[in-house]
């Protein structure tokens, strides 16, 4: 077999690279750096793409994309929708329809009264919503959304609005608009203060369904209009660069404007409190941004993403936490938490990650929150780790069962590794299905079993981390990382264990010694109590046969 030359191997590791990651209400979407499409868990409604509301436990490529010869730049889910964004500015939409016109990917900005057609260049989605902004900043809705222009609600009453096509924003015209999240009822925009973004301007803008204090405008009364959040307003001094919406919750991450010699980056909260989704210590709601406090101070928050009731932050230097409902992963109060301590996590929990590559995450890239689960990109975004609720697969582990620490997603998936394996011959065949009509076949039923055996290497592997980190921690004190992995062992399959325990009295120091020696001295005392034990228990049976026999 010829060696790959090195601009198909450097295609091959883009395909493997995650630059984007969107979660749904049950369901996940992966955007690959060759601009391929991967989706799994829930998928009722068609929400994954694939052809049939079967759920996915693993990733899957979503062959129509790679048919058309379409790149696609951005994804966005919707509670039971899915939106990509093309490489020429078309949107094309799959999943729960009742609200939204997903069947007409380039109609979407012809009516804007532009000489040329606009381009979209970024989309958003969320609850049954989509948003997207246009190549001159103008921002389009459509969907069952709190629409400022469509809306025309009784008096004192607030309603959303079903747009079955996109409808432009003109209460935002004159301003650049950069980002945008939604919620179930309400949106928070990031647009500049003038006509063009100077990239120290932006503006914070939110309105719709404000029955919690979801807007952050100090009060609970609905917006059919979009109102400045006064705390970062242009005389404030943090700007907003991240924003999030929960079902009624908001968050953002801010920066000080001003130059300063410690690096200030804080997330802020507001709207429903009642499971600790705001993180400020207590179940009350939030009409005002507050920061949460309980974060670290000097440590820089590069994403943030809400689920309908909890929320995830993490920092560039791969800390990750979460807070509210069921310790921060958002599950139900059913869901049986192990432990005795269960409950609502009413200020930030730190996430862990698990195995080797513990206790920080390594460079992580992006966080994305469903309903009841959380993904978490990282290494550069060639691993994707997931918690919470694993029902229908949505956590991409090949199970579904709930996951309250992080575990790894089937990636990259072993389809795309499989075909690699595929022998000349065969791949020549499956070109036309009419020379060997059994090969699809017999491929799927080689992938399915593969699958399998991937499926129980990797509990199997999970349950032998989780083992060497408990023996590895009731040894020395602290968690299994891979640094911890002895040298020889690493280089080859087998090692001296002898001489690996010699290396590794020679290079302890004091205080580890001494830890050894105290677990030595204890394990010992065990085993000899326990021989003792046993050896009383033999003469007791001993004496008790010799009583009955006389």
């Amino acid at each position: 077999m010829e060696e790959p030359t090195t601009s198909s191997a450097e295609s091959r590791n883009m395909a493997q690279k995650v630059v984007a990651i969107a979660a749904g209400e049950a369901h996940n979407l992966v955007l690959a750096g060759d601009g391929s499409v991967f989706s799994w868990g829930r998928g009722t409604f068609g929400r994954l793409g694939i052809g049939s509301d079967d759920d996915q436990l693993f990733p899957v490529k979503l062959n129509f994309f790679h048919q058309r010869n379409l790149k696609i730049v951005g994804i966005a889910a919707g509670a039971y929708h899915s939106l990509a964004l093309t490489d020429d500015g078309s949107v094309w939409g799959w999943g729960y329809n009742e609200f939204l016109d997903l069947g007409s990917p380039n109609s979407a900005l012809d009516d804007s009264g532009s000489k040329a057609p606009l381009k979209v260049s970024s989309i958003k989605a969320g609850g049954m919503m989509s948003l997207a902004i246009d190549d001159l900043g103008g921002l389009w809705m459509w969907g069952n959304c709190p629409h400022p222009q469509q809306s025309r609600p009784a008096e004192g009453e607030f309603t959303l609005v079903s747009c079955f096509s996109p409808i432009p924003v003109w209460n935002l015209h004159g301003h650049t608009v950069v980002k945008v999240a939604c919620g179930n009822e309400h949106v928070v925009a990031l647009a500049s203060a003038e006509e063009t973004y100077s990239g120290s301007d932006l503006l914070c803008y939110a309105w719709g369904s404000n029955n919690h204090g979801q807007l952050g405008l100090g009060d609970r009364e609905s917006r059919l209009v979009p109102e400045v959040i006064r705390r970062f307003d242009l005389e404030s001094s943090w700007e907003v660069y991240e924003v999030a919406c929960g079902a009624f919750h908001t968050a953002v991450l801010t920066t000080k404007k001003r130059p300063s010699d410690t690096l200030e980056s804080i997330c802020w909260t507001f709207g429903l409190g009642d499971n600790g989704q705001l993180g400020h210590g207590t179940t009350q709601s939030l009409l005002s941004p507050d920061p949460v406090k309980a974060l670290p101070e000097n440590t820089f928050l590069i994403s943030v993403d809400c689920g309908l009731f909890h929320t995830s932050v993490t920092s560039s230097a791969g800390d990750v936490w979460s807070w509210g409902m069921e310790k921060g992963l958002g599950l139900c109060p059913d869901a049986s938490f192990p432990g005795t301590d269960p409950g609502d996590a009413l200020s930030p929990l730190l996430i862990l990650c698990n195995g080797l590559y513990g206790p920080k995450f390594p460079e992580p890239v992006q966080v994305a929150c469903g309903a009841a689960h959380t993904v978490l990109v990282g290494d550069k975004g060639y691993k994707l780790w997931s918690w919470g609720r694993g029902r229908s697969g949505v956590l991409g582990n090949g199970e579904t069962d709930f996951h309250f620490a992080p575990t790894l997603v089937l990636w990259p998936p072993l389809l795309e590794d499989f075909k690699e394996e595929i022998s000349p011959n065969v791949r020549e065949a499956t070109k036309d299905d009419s020379k060997n009509p059994k090969t699809d076949a017999e491929i799927e039923k080689r992938l399915s079993s593969a699958m399998e055996e991937i499926k129980l290497l990797n509990s199997k592997l999970s349950a032998m981390e989780r083992y060497a980190s408990i023996l590895h921690g009731s040894i020395f004190g602290k968690p299994f990382t891979e640094q911890d992995i002895l040298p020889s062992l690493q280089r080859s399959t087998g090692f001296d264990i002898a001489k690996e325990w010699e290396n590794m009295l020679d290079s302890a120091d004091h205080g580890r010694l001494l830890r050894l020696e105290s677990f030595y001295r204890n394990m010992l005392a065990g085993v000899k109590d326990k021989l003792l034990k046993r050896r009383i228990e033999e003469l007791v049976k001993e004496s008790l046969n010799s009583s009955t026999k006389g």
